[in-house]
């Protein structure tokens, strides 16, 4: 059976997803796209598979199937694909491992993702979201996330109440900052083996208040004439020399 009408009870509620206080209200987000999809399975994350008729996906999870008009009001990419699913949101876990990543009021979708993606590559155990980074259920930020987002630990804390913690732990505590860090390239093989970097906001940086609570901060070298990089960029490059 194939759903045609707009109005039907399912597709409004796959609409309402679109907006963070409806996915916060019902605990789920909608996927878009064969690769993610297929990541989202492999987590056991998916709820059902929403699928435009006449299309094919071997996975054993319940389904619908929907109109390609539904599936562009349904959709938030100007190309829909073909392939979505309504998932549940992850359950909320601690801080797990020795290697933490923090982001302080992060805005854009696109440099979430973006970093989540490098999270998993270079082997970051737990990302910590601060109270006001952008919802990590955007649209924008799964996409950019490329599934990389169902195989990392991500959660939300207040950050200064989560440093305690860190701290507790035993786990030292990298700001970055432009003005008064260290290079990353002169850290020792001992500050790599467990740390939590906190990467901030990209207009602001790392709030002031966040950065006196830091052991040390962290910036990176680079040509005098560019001021500074995309966070993104930064928190990929921080990465990429902590897990050497």
């Amino acid at each position: 059976m194939v759903i045609t009408s707009l109005d039907n009870e399912k597709v409004k509620k796959y609409k309402k997803l679109k907006k963070r206080k409806y996915r916060d209200e019902y605990n789920e987000f909608i996927v878009e796209g064969m690769h993610a999809v297929i990541e989202a399975f492999k987590c056991g994350m998916i709820i059902e598979l929403i699928l435009e008729e006449n299309e094919a996906l071997p996975l054993d999870c319940p389904y619908v199937y929907v109109t390609k008009e539904i599936i562009g009001k349904i959709s938030t990419m100007d190309t829909p694909s073909t392939v979505m699913a309504l998932c549940k949101k992850f359950d909320e876990k601690e801080v797990v491992g020795n290697k933490i990543l923090i982001l302080d009021e992060l805005q854009d979708p696109g440099n979430l993702g973006t970093i989540v993606r490098s999270a998993k590559a270079f082997n970051i155990d737990t990302i910590i979201l601060s109270e006001n980074t952008v919802d990590m259920y955007n649209p924008k930020v799964i996409r950019a996330t490329q599934g990389m987002m169902f195989h990392i630990n991500i959660i939300r804390r207040d950050i200064h109440t989560i440093i305690k913690v860190l701290k507790n732990m035993n786990i030292p505590i990298y700001g970055t900052d432009v003005n008064y860090g260290v290079d990353v390239r002169d850290l020792n093989k001992k500050d790599k083996e467990k740390f939590a970097l906190i990467v901030g906001n990209e207009g602001n940086g790392v709030r002031r208040s966040v950065l006196e609570e830091c052991d040390k901060n962290l910036y990176i070298e680079m040509n005098s004439k560019v001021e500074s990089l995309n966070v993104g960029v930064a928190a990929s490059i921080l990465l990429y020399e902590l897990g050497k």
